[in-house]
């Protein structure tokens, strides 16, 4: 996507109209600001050139304001956005394609609370112009269109360096990549942000949900707790209706980030606005946008956030396109499981998780039951454990599709209950280059939560893209763990809420047959201690459905 400009051949009129109060008035220590001078330097005025007699089409203009016994200036640019100067110098961006005239106001502020004022009219020149980009945001000419957090994605959150680094690279998130949901950025997650594009072109942004999180960084500054969310009581202007501009960007990261190329557009909100990350920058850079989703870079120091939106809510479950089921098995006849869907893996060895327990094909362990299947776990009574672990491994596989899962599971301290999947070339290639897909996993020693991962080669083990849900009901009833997975996402959910989704690619292993595996591991890195009381627990399976 390239920048759209519009270049004109344009001529200038400056004219400078300043209007003071000159009397000096005292009261002690309230003195009145006195004679205002204002000057403005359009960027690239060439006034015997025609083209540039607006101005070089930047929109840029410097201004200087100096009085006596002024403490600070306010600046009111004309264009709906207001800023202080301590200084009374400044610069600001005028957006608006073509020449426009504006008429600055400044104040200029004196002790105790007394002001004096002056304006200033310029006509100036700016060129830049991304429609593209104002409809991708807004949805077209009048139109809106709600944002969200890609909350369900990994890495919508990332922070890198802002400057160059020794090896050349600061364009990406070096040093922090967020998982889906990230713990300390829950609060965060329900926003709802609204771009709006009127008749004319104009844009506003307005928060219409949630809140102002705060990063450590800029919590630092405000004497506040970072890494937490905040509302207009610490952030007076979240939740505002902001004037939105595009202009082109300028920082180091558009002017040599590769793979992706930066778009070249950055969005201005007036008035101190945000995309809910608050970092007093106004200055959102777009990475990359499409019709639905939008990556930004958000520069604070010496650091840059990255920021990952998306018009799909990611707390709802988008309708599914699969819809006929293909496969299941209900548990309906007692007995053993169906020996055309399931096998067992056996014995003992600790599983590469220092498990403790022996997997067996008992019916003490594994055993269907008025209409459910029960894995058993147990103390053998000489300190000893036993489950069981069934998979369908060379019996049932598929190739993408909804796999849903109804289950209850065991609530004793030291069960590691898990339903998962294993690529099917297994056997020949290893793990993890075969893929693992963790439909469900449940800690030892937190019942109150369920999470779900996918492994592969280079994000086994503690790397793995993963993310748990709170599951207060998950060992007193029966609860729907689902993965829907396409060619382009793998998304996991719990009675329809959205643990995470990860983008699927060709490079990665999720494009071929998986099977399932059901089973309660005992103790190890994720069962951890096991209660010295244990003496047996269940998971119970209701049902396992594919659809296609």
């Amino acid at each position: 996507m390239k920048n759209i400009k519009y270049i004109l051949s344009l001529v200038l009129v400056l004219s400078i109209l300043v209007s003071c109060e000159e009397e000096k008035y005292e009261f002690g220590d309230i003195i009145t600001p006195t004679n205002i001078q204002v000057a403005a330097n359009i960027i690239g005025q060439d006034a015997t050139d025609p083209d540039l007699a607006y101005g070089d089409g930047s929109g840029f203009v410097d201004l200087i304001a100096t009085a006596e016994n002024a403490i600070s200036y306010n600046f009111n640019f004309g264009d709906g956005v207001s800023e202080v100067s301590l200084t009374g110098e400044i610069s600001h961006l005028y957006t608006k394609v073509g020449v426009n005239s504006y008429t600055v106001i400044i104040t200029a502020n004196g002790t105790g609370g007394v002001t004096s004022t002056s304006s200033l009219q310029i006509d100036v020149f700016s060129s830049f112009d991304d429609p593209v980009t104002k409809d991708f945001l807004s949805g077209g000419a009048n139109s809106s269109k709600t944002w969200y957090w890609a909350a369900d994605k990994a890495g919508n959150i990332g922070l890198g360096p802002n400057e160059v680094q020794v090896d050349g690279t600061h364009t990406y998130p070096a040093w922090f990549s967020s998982n889906a949901f990230h713990d300390d950025k829950l609060c965060m997650y329900d926003a709802e942000m609204v771009f709006t594009q009127d008749g004319d072109g104009n844009l506003t942004f307005q928060q219409t949900v949630g809140s102002a999180y705060l990063p450590g960084s800029q919590a630092g500054v405000l004497g506040v707790d970072g890494d937490t969310c905040y509302g207009t009581d610490l952030v007076p202007s979240l939740g505002n209706q902001y004037n939105v501009a595009l202009i082109s960007s300028s920082s180091p990261a558009t002017e040599d980030a590769v793979e992706p190329t930066y778009l070249g557009t950055t969005i201005q909100f007036s008035d101190n606005g945000f995309m809910s990350w608050y970092v007093d920058n106004s200055n959102f850079e777009i990475i990359t946008i499409t019709d639905t989703t939008l990556s930004v870079r958000v520069e604070d120091g010496g650091n840059a956030w990255y920021c990952n939106f998306q018009t799909q809510n990611p707390n709802e479950i988008p309708a599914s396109n699969f819809n006929t089921l293909v496969w299941s098995d209900e548990f309906d006849t007692n007995g053993t499981p169906d020996a055309a869907n399931w096998t067992y893996d056996l014995g003992a060895g600790g599983w590469g998780n220092q498990e403790v327990q022996t997997y067996t094909s008992d019916a003490e362990n594994v055993i269907v039951e008025d209409g459910v299947l029960k894995i058993i776990a147990k103390a053998d009574g000489s300190g000893g454990y036993t489950s069981a672990r069934l998979k369908s491994q060379g019996l049932q596989s598929f190739t993408y599709g909804k796999i849903e899962v109804r289950a209850k599971l065991p609530a004793s301290q030291g069960t590691w209950p898990a339903i998962w999947m294993l690529g099917s070339n297994f056997e020949t290639v290893g793990w993890p280059t075969c893929g693992e897909i963790d439909i469900m996993e449940q800690t030892g020693w937190d019942k109150t939560k369920t999470s779900s991962a996918l492994h592969f080669e280079g994000n086994s083990g503690g790397d793995a893209p993963t993310s748990d849900i709170d599951n207060t009901t998950s060992t007193t009833a029966y609860n729907n763990y689902a993965v829907e997975w396409t060619e382009e996402t793998i998304t996991f959910s719990v009675d329809d809420q959205v643990v995470f989704s990860y983008l699927n690619t060709s490079s990665l292993p999720f494009n071929a047959d998986f099977f399932f595996i059901l089973n309660i591991a005992m103790g190890g890195t994720l069962g951890g201690d096991i209660d010295p009381a244990f003496s047996e627990d269940v998971m119970e399976i209701d049902y396992v459905r594919v659809y296609q």
